[in-house]
C-alpha cells in the first residue's frame, strides 16, 4: 500500500461524519435537486459511506428501491444504524465491480467517492453497466484542486510551513482531475451521454477552534491519517500554528465555505 493510500483509512464511520459527513450531508439535497428525478425509480448508490447522500434519496426521491453499496463494513454499519427504511439495502461491494444486474437501475450515483477509486474509468463503466437505457449517472467531489474545502486548503497550508514533505498526502495533489474539464472528459471517456457538470456551494462554520481540530485528531481520511502519524509535539505545533493563524468571527467562530462539482450525465 503506498504512503498516500495508507493515510486515507476511510473506515471509522462516527470519525467521518465528524470530519466530512456534516458537510456532505448540506450538499446532498443540493445535489439531488440538480439531478431532479421523479419518483418511483430504482436506484444505486455507489460508495454509500455513512449514508448521508442514501438518506436524502430516500426523503427526498421517492425511490421505489435503493441499493447502496460501500467496501468500508464501518461505514455501512453507521448507515445501517442509521436508517431503517425497507427500501434501502446496504451491501458491501466494489465500485469497480458492482455485483448489479446490467440495466437494472435507473438511476446510478456517488458522493464525495470516485476520487478514492483506484481505476476512475472503470468504475464510471460499471454505473454505466447497470443504469438502464435512458436512466442518470451522477456524481459529485469536493473542488479539490480550486481550494473549494477552504477548512482543508487552511490546514495543509499550515502543515506545509512546518513539514513542507507532509503535504505530498494533500487532496489537491492527488486529486488534480476534480475540476469540470477533467470530470467531464472522465464522464465522457466511460461513453456517457448529455454530461453537464455544476459548482455546489455550502458555508462550513465552526463554532470554536476545537470544533475545528477535534475531527483532524480522529484518524479517518488523509489529513487525519496524517495528524495521527506525527509525534506529540509536532502535532502541538501544527495545533498551535492553525489556532492561531485561522481567521475568526467576533464571536469565536471559523466561518468557510465548501464546493463540490457536480456531474450529470444519461445512458443512451
Amino acid at each position: 500500500m503506498g504512503e498516500a493510500s495508507r493515510h486515507d483509512a476511510w473506515q471509522a464511520g462516527d470519525s467521518y461524519d465528524n470530519y466530512m459527513g456534516r458537510w456532505s450531508r448540506r450538499i446532498a439535497p443540493m445535489f439531488l435537486d440538480l439531478v431532479a428525478l421523479p419518483g418511483g425509480l430504482d436506484w444505486l448508490e455507489v460508495g454509500c459511506g455513512t449514508g448521508a447522500l442514501s438518506a436524502a434519496i430516500l426523503s427526498r426521491c421517492d425511490p421505489k428501491s435503493l441499493v447502496a453499496i460501500d467496501p468500508s463494513e464501518g461505514f455501512l454499519a453507521r448507515a445501517r444504524a442509521k436508517i431503517a427504511d425497507p427500501r434501502a439495502d446496504f451491501r458491501t461491494g466494489d465500485a469497480q465491480a458492482l455485483d448489479i444486474e446490467t440495466a437494472s437501475r435507473d438511476a446510478a450515483v456517488s458522493a464525495l467517492m470516485l476520487n478514492f477509486v483506484p481505476d476512475r474509468a472503470k468504475a464510471l463503466a460499471e454505473m454505466k453497466r447497470v443504469t438502464r437505457p435512458g436512466g442518470t449517472v451522477a456524481f459529485y467531489v469536493w473542488d479539490y484542486p480550486g481550494g473549494g474545502l477552504e477548512f482543508l486548503r487552511a490546514f495543509w497550508r499550515e502543515t506545509a510551513a512546518l513539514d513542507p514533505e507532509g503535504v505530498e498526502l494533500a487532496e489537491a495533489r492527488r486529486f488534480a482531475f476534480c475540476t469540470p474539464d477533467g470530470l467531464t472528459a472522465l464522464a465522457k471517456e466511460a461513453g456517457l451521454a448529455d454530461v453537464a457538470c455544476n459548482a455546489l456551494d455550502t458555508p462550513t462554520i465552526f463554532p470554536d477552534f476545537d470544533d475545528y481540530w477535534r475531527p483532524f485528531t480522529q484518524g479517518t481520511a488523509p489529513a487525519p491519517g496524517y495528524v495521527a502519524s506525527l509525534t506529540e509535539e509536532a502535532r502541538k505545533r501544527l495545533r498551535d500554528r492553525l489556532e492561531t493563524n485561522l481567521p475568526r468571527e467576533v464571536d469565536g467562530s471559523i466561518g468557510m465555505k465548501a464546493r463540490a462539482w457536480a456531474v450529470t450525465a444519461k445512458v443512451e
